[in-house]
């Protein structure tokens, strides 16, 4: 099941190069017809801190996209 943050990286990273948001950077998504803004900065930076807890697939998936650990 794909999440709506796996979707979020990958366009945050197709529009801007890179996968290093603020913390505070939100990004708006439309969810049923209704915007749903998702802290991506919060939750990469979260990720960071979980690394160590993430599935070999999960990590490789962020290491694609660049994710700096």
């Amino acid at each position: 099941e794909r999440r709506p943050e796996t979707d979020l990286r990958g366009a945050f990273h197709d529009r801007e190069g890179h996968l290093r948001p603020a913390r505070k950077h939100i990004e708006r998504l439309d969810v049923g017809g209704r915007p749903v803004d998702i802290r991506l900065g919060t939750w990469l930076d979260n990720t960071r801190r979980r690394a160590g807890k993430l599935t070999p697939e999960r990590r490789a998936e962020l290491d694609r996209l660049g994710m700096r650990w």
